[in-house]
């Protein structure tokens, strides 16, 4: 059985109404990226901090995966397929897909702030006072800018042994992320599907340029062809 390694991010989901939160200006939900997506900022504000993945948790919750994350399901049929996604969300998971990675961790989860190995299951609002049994405080289970990404070495063992790779909604120009596909085998067959797509075509290239939902769907009926 071939295996398909499938890249992510948020073009996937957005198209499920995923917000992204980050605006034009840089912003995230007019929090300067430092303050809420920093292990600094969360030393100097972590309630700030807490209520901005809580909204990110509640909105979450009132969204379903779409079409492109239901196809991608149907590659399991035929091939052996891993999902290395950067999105925090679990909109794969819900459509079905049996083994996803999440490169920069997981929203519907907490985890000890003495111990990132300590990760536990979290879909209610998350507070001060919240502690594991060790009595130590929880925080979200995200990668947080100027941390080290933990599931790196695992989606790079991946990729080296995979024999078609496919690109959902990433312009793979954010590293550590944007260096994976660097690692497998030379002239592996790549499927880039983003409107917007920042690569060109190649010989063993195939450029789709246009939404995860149109064209997930097309390269799927490729392949299961």
């Amino acid at each position: 059985m071939k295996h398909i390694s499938i890249l992510t991010g948020a073009g996937i989901s957005a198209e499920s109404g995923v917000k992204t939160f980050r605006d034009h200006d840089g912003l995230w939900e007019g929090h300067d990226v430092m303050q809420v997506a920093t292990p600094q900022g969360f030393e100097q504000n972590p309630k700030l901090v807490l209520e901005f993945y809580n909204k990110r948790r509640q909105q979450l919750k009132t969204v379903f995966p779409n079409a492109a994350h239901k196809a991608l399901v149907d590659l399991e049929t035929q091939y052996d397929v891993n999902i290395i996604t950067q999105n925090v969300d679990d909109l794969h998971e819900r459509a079905g897909s049996s083994k996803v990675i999440h490169l920069h961790g997981e929203l519907m989860k907490a985890r000890s702030v003495n111990d990132e190995t300590l990760i536990y299951d979290w879909t209610d609002d998350l507070k001060l006072g919240d502690v594991n049994k060790e009595n130590h405080q929880l925080r979200p289970h995200v990668v947080w800018f100027g941390e080290a990404v933990p599931m790196m070495d695992k989606a790079i063992h991946i990729l080296q042994q995979t024999d078609i790779i496919i690109i959902v909604g990433t312009s793979m120009q954010v590293y550590p992320a944007a260096g994976l596909i660097d690692f497998a085998p030379e002239l592996t067959p790549i499927y880039f599907i983003d409107p917007s797509p920042s690569i060109h075509p190649s010989k063993h290239i195939h450029v789709f340029a246009e939404n995860a939902t149109t064209g997930v769907k097309k390269v799927v009926n490729k392949l299961l062809d």
